[in-house]
């Protein structure tokens, strides 16, 4: 079989023998390779992958700026995976040779809270990614994907959608029918996060640098659009369109950069789900947000409970994940590379078979 590998670290990838990044890792170490077909042991399942997609975080990865410690040595990227059961090891019971599959980004992390050894098995960085013609699995670190998605489609599924559904659904106080949701930008969380809010009867808005980008959200169902370009204080665009009141809810994406504003767009006592660190610098005063009785709650994608849940809303409602463009197998570097210039609207996926 074929896969890519990052020569992260060891010896023989000219790294550190901790495993950390060696300088200048760029997407064009991004190598590939020619190994052994594995063969499944108690409780796997070799899975023929068929797509994968990218995130934010395979692009740090990417360039040397991963911020979860060491990588694995030589290290097979992406989290984000479909593909069909082919083979199964002794004892497996949830999962049937022909089987749609899509990977959790946490394989142990199956319900309840995270647990430190749930991090460490998140695909593509602290174990080995998708992005390879097969990859074997333990049975519980899967999921069947909805049954009217392709294999494109299901690969978006496992983080960006994963972690929109946590934000919403799984915090102290879910969004509920009637609410507001603000989401920043149009990368593959703040597009799953506006589809599942609209699904279940929130208001939402979207922010972006684009006008034809605001022009597909509000397509996709966004009830208001703000260029940030246009408008800097955003945050005070947001608080005129909810009549000076604030959102119920914030999907934070850009971290120190964005997060001031984002507590001015909430209400009172509203959430603020905070993903990602797209933006950099800022200075975060807390006083307004303890003025303003706001809760703030770190998201680090979701548990396979969360996975199953939300792939049950997404076959309800017939939801279609947005992909901006599908690459193929051979074409990975371009995939990360059209993923780096920030011109994607939704996911960036590659067809693997």
């Amino acid at each position: 079989m074929k896969l890519w590998y990052f020569p992260t670290g060891g010896p023989s990838a000219g790294g550190a023998s901790d495993g950390s990044a060696p300088a200048g890792l760029t997407i064009d170490s991004l190598t590939l390779h020619e190994a052994e077909v594995p063969r499944p042991g108690r409780g796997q399942v070799l899975v023929r992958m068929h797509a994968a997609s990218l995130n934010y975080r395979d692009l740090m990865i990417a360039t040397g700026r991963s911020a979860r410690g060491a990588l694995l040595p030589d290290l097979v990227p992406l989290s984000d995976g479909a593909g069909e059961a082919v083979e199964l090891g002794p004892e497996v019971t949830g999962v049937a040779v022909g089987d749609r599959v899509a990977a959790c980004f946490m394989q142990t992390w199956l319900g309840g809270e995270i647990s430190p050894d749930d991090a460490a098995s998140s695909l593509g960085g602290a174990i080995h990614g998708v992005l390879a013609e097969y990859r074997l699995f333990d049975q519980q670190g899967l999921v069947k994907m909805p049954e009217h998605l392709s294999y494109e489609d299901g690969a978006t599924l496992p983080c960006a959608a994963v972690t929109a559904w946590n934000a919403l659904f799984h915090g102290p106080r879910p969004l509920t029918v009637g609410q507001s949701v603000l989401v920043l930008g149009t990368g593959g969380v703040s597009v799953f996060a506006l589809q599942f809010a609209r699904a279940a009867g929130a208001r939402v808005m979207a922010t972006s640098s684009s006008d034809a980008k605001l022009a597909r959200a509000k397509a996709l169902g966004a009830d208001d659009g703000v260029n940030y370009r246009e408008h800097p204080e955003w945050q005070t665009v947001v608080r005129d369109l909810t009549g000076g009141r604030g959102v119920d809810h914030v999907v934070e994406v850009g971290g120190p950069g964005t997060l001031p504003r984002s507590i001015e767009a909430a209400r009172q006592g509203g959430h603020l789900h905070l993903i990602g660190v797209l933006s950099g610098g800022g200075t975060i005063d807390p006083a307004p947000m303890m003025r303003r009785g706001v809760l703030l709650r770190g998201i680090y994608v979701g548990s396979r409970q969360m996975f199953e849940a939300m792939n049950q809303a997404i076959a309800v409602h017939r939801i279609a994940p947005v992909i901006d463009r599908v690459f193929e197998f051979a074409d990975a570097k371009a995939a990360y590379s059209h993923l780096q210039a920030q011109t994607h609207f939704g996911k960036v996926v590659i067809r693997i078979a």
